[in-house]
């Protein structure tokens, strides 16, 4: 059963959770509420134009040391071996996986699905002996199959429950940090891009850091960190806005 983006969008917007089908479309969509700290994530989704990668935005993390997770997609690993290496080399950084060419995964067939959800995983620990245990579906589209297959294949389903905004261009920078002080809350997972195509990410998780994760006393965290440190995960069947 594909779920719909509506469906979707109210109950992330009413904090509630929901049940499709048998109940097996269930995802993680944040960490436990207590938890005084938050996951930024970036999403690396394959460019057609551009370099593909944000590397002032890498370079401040790295400098201001912040935990940081990002989804891979399959053709994005395999047109920057260099960079998966450089976000390999930094300890406080962790990878999971996008797909393989960001396909709209609920209008595959069950083969389908797990051919672009394996690509990628398969291509890191090939190519960089790295095994990845986080998956993100491209736009935030899933059905049954699609969790079924990354629970067989022993990945995690990660969403998220706080929409950064940052590939629109209607967006400016202002309006996304009044957007993100409003919607962080404890356990936050955070969804950004840092494939170039994110406008602005760079100077909000500037501010981000410096204002609201310091006054809110909230830690940056690996996504793993935020489920396995803070107690149990809360999980629920229920995505965000695509992207």
């Amino acid at each position: 059963m594909i779920v719909p983006w509506a469906v979707i969008l109210c109950a992330v917007l009413a904090g509630v959770g929901m049940t499709f089908g048998d109940g097996a479309a269930q995802v993680i969509t944040s960490g436990p509420s207590g938890c005084k700290a938050v996951a930024l994530t970036f999403d690396m989704c394959p460019v057609r134009e551009g370099g593909g990668y944000d590397a002032p935005l890498i370079d401040l993390l790295i400098e201001r040391r912040i935990p940081a997770t990002f989804f891979l997609s399959g053709r994005w690993i395999a047109a920057h071996e260099t960079e998966v290496k450089k976000l390999l080399a930094v300890p406080f950084f962790e990878l999971g996986t996008h797909g393989q060419v960001h396909a709209h995964l609920p209008g595959l067939d069950a083969a389908r699905q797990r051919a672009e959800i394996v690509g990628p995983v398969a291509l890191l620990e090939k190519r960089f002996g790295y095994r990845g245990s986080l998956f993100r579906p491209p736009y935030g589209e899933y059905d049954d199959t699609t969790v079924e297959t990354a629970r067989a294949l022993g990945l995690r389903f990660i969403l998220w429950n706080v929409v950064s905004g940052d590939p629109d261009p209607r967006l400016s920078q202002a309006r996304m940090l009044d957007e993100l002080r409003a919607r962080v809350q404890d356990g936050g997972i955070i969804v950004f891009h840092a494939n170039g195509k994110g406008r602005h990410t760079r100077a909000v998780i500037d501010e981000l850091s410096r204002e609201l994760l310091q006054q809110r006393g909230l830690q940056p965290m690996t996504v793993t960190e935020l489920l396995d440190r803070c107690n149990a995960p809360s999980s629920h069947d229920a995505g965000a806005r695509p992207h």
